[in-house]
């Protein structure tokens, strides 16, 4: 019944067939998507819509049994894009060389991906899940401050750099 009304409702708010009800859609789209997935919904009952926006990793405890959670597998890995920065360049031309479309050269150093391993930084099937964050990028510590007082510190993993993976020395490219 959910799919139903899902496809009903996403073919009404179509930006394609309705152009001024692309929040909408958008909107639309979000529920289904936390609706259709169980560990999605769960997120959601404990945390609203800022847990979904986290992943999970929210600093607070929702519940006095979500601190075991953190000890035996909780908390959400952390998601890296490996998209390269963008380069700026300062470049002084004239007016005149802007209407006359001057052309100028322009030397740049660039990261090119390794021939040898690929881009992977080592042998192939070499990257393994970190063993210290358990595969979250994250590092949890918690400490015990007084008599039924703990406290809970919450960092990027160290050995793997919050990537959440790792290659162990011997497998690492020597080229890169």
């Amino acid at each position: 019944e959910m799919k139903k009304a899902y496809r009903k409702l996403a073919l009404k708010y179509h930006p394609d067939k309705n152009p001024n009800e692309g929040e909408k859609f958008k909107q639309i789209s979000q529920a289904y998507d936390v609706l259709s997935d169980a560990k999605k919904r769960e997120l959601y009952d404990k945390g609203g819509e800022q847990a979904i926006k986290e992943g999970g990793t929210g600093g607070g405890f929702g519940s006095p049994m979500d601190i075991f959670d953190m000890f035996f597998g909780g908390g959400g890995r952390m998601q890296r894009k490996r998209r390269g920065k963008n380069v700026v360049h300062q470049l002084t031309v004239t007016l005149e060389d802007l209407y006359n479309g001057a052309t100028r050269k322009l030397a740049l150093q660039k990261n090119v991906i390794c021939d040898k391993c690929e881009g992977r930084g080592g042998k192939k099937g070499a990257v393994e899940c970190c063993p210290n964050c358990r595969g979250t990028g994250m590092q949890i510590r918690i400490h015990q401050i007084g008599p039924g007082m703990v406290q809970q510190i919450q960092s990027v993993c160290m050995e793997c750099q919050g990537h959440g993976e790792r290659i162990s020395p011997k497998d690492r490219c020597k080229s890169c």
